[in-house]
């Protein structure tokens, strides 16, 4: 249950920053709630070999490079989900950074299981 909440409270943000955040599109509720299963499937599977591959970049960097992965995986949604558009890698970089944010400030609002 936990799960579907956070994928819903995922499709309001990812919905809302499409809105105020130019240079991404998001066509529908529906899309939303797809850009945010396509985003934790993409962080489930693509995340952990991404930052395995980049593990020296990312000691280097003091953990920096990992705001690169975020952006990465928004890119990669990009590429599978019609509905959804990224104008480029700084957007992306923007948007990946204020859900982030958001999600942390909202997943710590949930109460524990």
């Amino acid at each position: 249950m936990k799960f579907l909440i956070r994928i819903l409270l995922t499709a309001i943000v990812v919905f809302l920053l499409a809105r105020f955040l130019p240079g991404v599109g998001v066509t529908g509720y529906l899309t939303a709630i797809i850009v945010a299963v396509v985003l934790a499937i993409l962080n489930l599977i693509v995340k952990p070999i991404l930052v395995l591959f980049t593990l020296p970049v990312t000691i280097v960097t003091f953990g920096l490079f990992l705001l690169v992965i975020n952006a990465v995986i928004i890119l990669l949604a990009d590429a599978f989900i019609t509905g959804f558009n990224v104008d480029g890698f700084w957007v992306a970089l923007i948007f990946s950074l204020l859900l982030s944010i958001v999600q942390s400030i909202l997943f710590s609002v949930l109460p524990e299981d």
